[in-house]
């Protein structure tokens, strides 16, 4: 079953929704909300490109490892933002953002590697 051999891949990408959903709400709890409007913005971008990315795991969407390269790319910026910040909150989305990131990019590559060794052509 697609779900479980992706589920590595599915918890990061739930975790870092959460951490990304918490930071951003916490941020807007914070005395200079301004300061914070791009990593608000950010977190809320991530954390729905990571709810997508769950959906096609779990449902063995043949898209999803094109959209988990994505969410790589979007959870590296995220957490090159969150890790500007001084903030608890920040740090620890940072850190989930990175997990996710490295997980995502290990499951496009498992799925590429698949299709190689299937024989499929690569597409250009």
């Amino acid at each position: 079953m697609r779900q479980q051999q992706y589920q590595t891949c599915i918890e990061a990408c739930n975790d870092c929704a959460a951490a990304c959903d918490h930071c951003a709400a916490t941020c807007l709890q914070e005395p200079d909300v301004a300061s914070l409007a791009h990593c608000i913005a950010i977190d809320t971008d991530c954390a729905q490109v990571c709810r997508a990315c769950v959906g096609l795991m779990q449902r063995g969407s043949k898209l999803a490892s094109r959209l988990c390269e994505a969410c790589a790319e979007i959870c590296e910026a995220c957490a090159d933002e969150c890790g500007q910040h001084a903030h608890e909150h920040c740090k620890d989305c940072a850190i989930a953002c990175r997990r996710c990131a490295s997980e995502c990019r290990n499951m496009a590559g498992m799925v590429q590697s698949q299709v190689r060794a299937a024989g499929v052509p690569a597409r250009h």
